[in-house]
């Protein structure tokens, strides 16, 4: 009498001494169709899910402040001093020598 195996299906679809090109492209388009099926249902649900205005993952509880003002002057400061040396190397104070000259 003969047994139903439940691994009778995984037993061939595994290496079995000869190479079978049409097994090999079987499971390779299956995975493929079954990941690309994934990713398909992912992006749908995950635009969903915003178009309707939710948040993907957990929400923030209060946002924290875009900038702060003293970041903001510091960079400003920054660009004055740029702009400072710039205007030496324009005006003369600064003379640049050309080493290609």
């Amino acid at each position: 009498m003969k047994t139903l195996n439940p691994f009778g299906f995984a037993k061939r679809l595994t290496y079995s001494g000869y190479i079978d090109p049409a097994r090999d492209w079987l499971v390779l388009l299956t995975l493929g169709a079954i990941a690309l099926a994934g990713i398909v249902v992912w992006n749908i649900w995950a635009f969903d899910t915003v178009a309707q205005g939710g948040v993907i993952g957990a929400p923030m509880s209060s946002a924290p402040p875009v900038f702060s003002r003293a970041s903001l002057d510091a960079i400003h400061a920054v660009f004055e001093k740029r702009s400072g040396e710039q205007a030496k190397y324009e005006t003369g104070t600064y003379r640049y020598s050309d080493p290609s000259r």
